[in-house]
């Protein structure tokens, strides 16, 4: 189940961020640092602003995202195909699963249920970005037919160095 997120999730989803950001040590691929982003900072913002979702299973929160029609600047920067009224576009931020659950489809649900929500709420343009580094995301978009609209190199949330991959699809 997929639902927006209650105080009450805080301390997972940041339990989340942090098991995420601690394996960047070992294998890096989101390109997140522990303590710089995301943090439960990140997470009680998104949800004091009803952004924050999250994904339960057998009582466990598992994976979690933000919803919203947030372009950052640096989607500014992106020649987008897609051109659209703000108004039109949805923005998925920050999907994450936890590692313990990784593998087990739960990023393709949660990016299902991003695209029903966002023709629920009339948009027609869905943006995501990613790091260029996380192979793994950036196959699994193609797959659900996003396309790479371009990279931007920047400092993303705090974190120097990125080069964030823009993804876009028509729906």
């Amino acid at each position: 189940m997929i639902r927006k997120a209650t105080a009450a999730d805080i301390p997972d989803v940041a339990g989340i961020y942090e098991a995420v950001a601690s394996k960047e040590v070992e294998r890096p691929m989101t390109g997140w640092k522990v303590g710089i982003y995301p943090t439960g900072r990140d997470a009680m913002e998104s949800l004091e602003k009803g952004h924050l979702f999250v994904m339960e299973q057998d009582g466990y929160i598992v994976a979690t995202g933000r919803i919203n029609q947030i372009q950052q600047p640096e989607y500014a920067l992106c020649d987008w195909l897609y051109k659209a009224p703000d108004e039109q576009v949805m923005v998925l931020h920050t999907l994450c699963v936890d590692p313990d659950w990784s593998g087990r489809g739960c990023a393709s649900e949660f990016l299902r249920f991003y695209e029903e929500y966002a023709r629920e709420h009339g948009c027609t343009c869905l943006r995501i970005d990613t790091n260029a580094i996380n192979t793994i995301a950036r196959a699994m978009y193609a797959k659900f037919g996003y396309r790479e609209a371009g990279i931007v190199h920047c400092t993303f949330n705090g974190i120097d160095g990125i080069d964030l991959v823009m993804l876009e699809k028509s729906v």
